[in-house]
Order: structure tokens, then C-alpha cells, then sequence
């Protein structure tokens, strides 16, 4: 039989235990890898290359699919209730994110990578507005105007360090620890946008004026227009949930015919009858794929975002300089 002094003593280890307890989860907490969940594949990639072993990432919209019109699943809610950090790119783009975030009953940080961007916008042009976005036919270069924000800032390399930087802070606050390798990890990752970013001014340099125009899916390459001198025609506008009208397509293929625009781009997350049919209207060349919001599956020809714009200027490059050279 235990006596009181028995029961005191042992009451008084559990309490220790307790104790010890609660001020060692911290710890075991701090020693595993982050979980951090990236609202679309393009944002988990570069998230994944500052991180590294730091962080275990994964993307709510998968390689190949589209955030416009993603519906999140049961899975998607425990995921996002389970992590440590959730990394959104903003501007309107994941419109369904404050509800998931709301369903899920996560109170964790929310790092917005497009917070300190002037975003892109396009004037509204009548009865093309759908759902907050608006179509911006022949205005690939423009800033300003009285349209919604285009979100598809990442398609500027410069605009992607600045997300790489705003990641790396985010990382670093959550794993103070890490911090030194997490700042190397991004610099160097910097170095190679940096890089690229230089080669593919240079290869676009080298194209003629009359050689600078591009049809593609969806109104998705503003600021890959704006940053390497092209001009970006589409029939859809940003948000791909809405369908262009007759109208819309009419007038490109008049536009097309009128200043003789060689190749017209298809996109991963896009049906390519729309730009099928346009070829075919217009005696354009068909001149490859695009990727505009997503990666592609892993194994392909763009499941990294240095990738995917290699892939994507390279495609462009070829399809511009003559139908001879567009890869099918």
C-alpha cells in the first residue's frame, strides 16, 4: 500500500514529467521539417528550392491544373489545417483560398508573395469583363489602365526574386535556427534567375520588330511581355473560367490576318481547340505549348519554374522567328 508521502512523491514526478513535457514539444516541433503549403505548383517549386531540407512542400493545385477553377478537396482541408506556413501569390488569383483557409481553421502565418509588386492592368474594354478580370487584347505591355490586377506576375523573372526574397523571410522567422542556410539557399537560387533572366534578354533582343507579336490561350503573359519586348493577343481573358465570345474570337483572327501574325501558343492548363481552330482560320503555325500557372507533371520539359521559363522562351523564340523552327 502506497502511503502519503508515496503519493506526494509521485505526484510530484508527474508533474515534472508534465512539465518537461510541454517545454520539450517546442523543441521536437522545431526539429522536423516545416510544413508549408503552397497554394499552386509554380509558388511550391520556388518555395522548395530556398528550403530545401528545411521544409517539406507541397501545392494544393497540382502540376498541370488550373487555380482558376480548382475545387478543393477533403485532403486539401487536413493539409492546410496541418501546416506551419501557407504561400499564396495574391492579386486576385486564388480566389478560393479565404474560404479554404476559413473551412480548414488555420490561424497560422499567410505569406502573400505579390505584397510590394505594382501589379499589371489593362484598361476594361465594354462587355469584357468577367468575374473581376478583364480581357487585355493588344495590351501585353501595358501598366495601369483601369482593370482588375493581372496575378500572373511571376511570369517576370524579376518579379520572381522578389517571391524568393519574401519567401526566404518567411522561412527564416519560422526557423530562426536555419537561418544561414536558408539565406544561402536562396541566394544561390537568386544567381540562377538572375542568369536566366540575362540570357533571355539577349535572345529576344535578337528578334525583329514585325517578329514580336504572340497568340496565346488566355491573357496569362503580360509581364513576360512587358519584361522582354513582346506584344501578347488572346481571346480569354486572365481568368480561364470564362469562355471568350464569338466576338472575341472574330476579332483576333481578324487582327491575326491583319498583321500577319506568324504562330499562335497553346497552354498546358488550356483546351487547345480555341487555338487550333484560330490556326487554322488564319493559316498561323501552331507553334507549341505554354506554361502560364502551372509546372508540368515531374519528368517534363518544365516541372521547375528555371524550366518552365527556358521552356517557355525557347518555344516562343522558335515559333517567332519562322514556322520552320516551331517545335509541334
Amino acid at each position: 500500500m502506497l502511503d502519503s508521502s508515496d503519493l506526494t512523491r509521485r505526484a510530484s514526478l508527474g508533474a515534472m514529467a508534465a512539465l518537461l513535457g510541454s517545454a520539450l514539444r517546442p523543441a521536437a516541433a522545431a526539429d522536423r521539417p516545416l510544413r508549408v503549403v503552397a497554394s499552386f505548383s509554380i509558388l511550391a517549386d520556388l518555395a522548395a528550392q530556398v528550403a530545401g531540407p528545411v521544409a517539406e512542400v507541397s501545392a494544393l493545385v497540382e502540376p498541370d491544373a488550373d487555380a482558376h477553377v480548382f475545387q478543393p478537396s477533403p485532403a486539401d482541408v487536413r493539409r492546410l489545417a496541418q501546416a506551419d506556413l501557407v504561400i499564396v501569390n495574391g492579386l486576385g488569383f486564388e480566389g478560393w483560398m479565404t474560404r479554404l483557409i476559413g473551412s480548414a481553421g488555420y490561424r497560422g502565418p499567410v505569406l502573400t508573395c505579390s505584397d510590394g509588386l505594382k501589379p499589371r492592368a489593362a484598361p476594361v474594354e465594354a462587355g469584357q469583363d468577367h468575374a473581376g478580370h478583364a480581357h487585355a487584347h493588344g495590351h501585353g505591355a501595358a501598366q495601369g489602365g483601369g482593370g482588375a490586377p493581372d496575378p500572373h506576375a511571376w511570369q517576370d523573372i524579376a518579379n520572381a526574386r522578389h517571391y524568393v526574397a519574401r519567401i526566404r523571410d518567411a522561412l527564416v522567422t519560422a526557423r530562426p535556427a536555419q537561418a544561414e542556410l536558408l539565406r544561402r539557399r536562396a541566394a544561390a537560387y537568386d544567381a540562377e534567375l538572375a542568369a536566366l533572366d540575362r540570357r533571355i534578354r539577349a535572345d529576344f533582343a535578337t528578334l525583329a520588330p514585325q517578329q514580336r507579336r504572340v497568340v496565346s490561350s488566355h491573357d496569362a503573359f503580360g509581364y513576360f511581355a512587358a519584361a522582354y519586348g513582346l506584344e501578347f493577343l488572346a481571346a480569354q481573358s486572365w481568368n480561364t473560367d470564362s469562355e471568350p465570345s464569338a466576338a472575341d474570337i472574330a476579332r483576333l483572327i481578324r487582327q491575326i490576318r491583319r498583321q500577319q501574325i506568324r504562330a499562335v501558343f497553346v497552354e498546358n492548363v488550356s483546351d487547345a481547340r480555341m487555338v487550333q481552330r484560330i490556326a487554322r482560320e488564319t493559316g498561323a503555325v501552331v507553334g507549341g505549348t505554354l506554361h502560364s500557372d502551372a509546372l508540368s507533371a515531374p519528368g517534363g520539359v518544365a516541372d521547375s519554374y528555371l524550366k518552365m521559363m527556358s521552356h517557355n522562351a525557347a518555344t516562343l523564340l522558335a515559333g517567332l522567328r519562322g514556322p520552320a523552327a516551331a517545335p509541334r
